[in-house]
């Protein structure tokens, strides 16, 4: 396994503040990511942390702040722009074509990468071929990557919760992200799954050196993962630092660990 190199920022969210109606869900946050880490993000329910991806990829806009990504300032970040400029993302709730089989759910993940035409595709000569084919080997190397052969041509419908978890990171990895976003990733797991999954994320950041943004509510799991936490809490940044430091803070154990651990 390759050892993993961590590089200077590549996300950089400035005073970042989210309302809706009269609804505070983020209020003046502030933090980066630098490319290569595993940055988690936690905080109670209620905290704040989803609408923080959202805003990292394009689905809200915040009223106030600034985005850095790659140096490039904007106030906003566009979903297409977003996906197109290499960031990917899973949901909370798993976003799959239910009816779709694995491969064709995983091949939704290509649709950024094909340069050919619709009628070229719809007639599936020359260029469209070759480039069908070349799609169909990086999907390939992602099941094989995530050990799914054996489901390829199943139904998502079908699958145990665990495995569906499996395919949708699956999708996103077909992208070739340079940010991963990982919406609870190991929610409604047992054991032996979060197991699996860490061990994925692990080889996903080490490996091809995908920087990893990740929420998550097992604290085992996020002190084993992270190189780097943020705490949020009612919308606020309450802490940011090293995993051990996090978990020594007088508010973090107040506002979270105290709650369940």
């Amino acid at each position: 396994m390759s050892e993993r190199t961590i590089g200077g920022v590549i996300l950089d969210l400035r005073n970042i503040s989210l309302s809706f109606g009269g609804v505070k869900a983020l209020t003046d946050i502030s933090f980066d990511v630098r490319e290569g880490e595993v940055r988690a993000i936690i905080g109670p329910n209620g905290a704040g942390k989803s609408s923080m991806l959202n805003v990292i990829n394009g689905v809200y806009r915040p009223q106030q702040g600034q985005i850095a990504f790659h140096g490039k300032t904007r106030h906003d970040m566009d979903t297409h722009e977003a996906a197109a400029q290499g960031i990917a993302r899973t949901f909370q709730n798993i976003a799959l074509f239910k009816g779709m089989s694995v491969l064709d759910n995983i091949m939704t993940g290509r649709n950024l990468k094909i340069k050919t035409n619709f009628l070229q595709q719809a007639i599936w000569w020359g260029p469209a071929r070759r480039e069908e084919i070349e799609q169909r080997r990086k999907v390939e190397e992602v099941i094989d990557f995530l050990e799914i052969q054996h489901i390829r041509k199943t139904p998502v419908g079908r699958l145990p919760y665990g495995l569906q978890k499996r395919v949708e990171l699956a999708r996103a990895l077909a992208a070739e992200p340079k940010i991963l976003l990982l919406d609870e990733p190991m929610a409604g797991m047992n054991v032996e799954e979060k197991q699996d999954m860490c061990r994925f994320i692990l080889d996903v950041n080490e490996q091809f050196g995908t920087t990893v943004v990740l929420i998550e509510h097992d604290m085992g799991v996020v002190m084993d993962l992270s190189d780097r936490v943020v705490v949020l809490d009612y919308g606020r940044k309450i802490a940011d630092g090293l995993p051990d430091e996090v978990r020594g803070n007088p508010e973090v154990i107040s506002a979270y660990l105290g709650q369940a651990h």
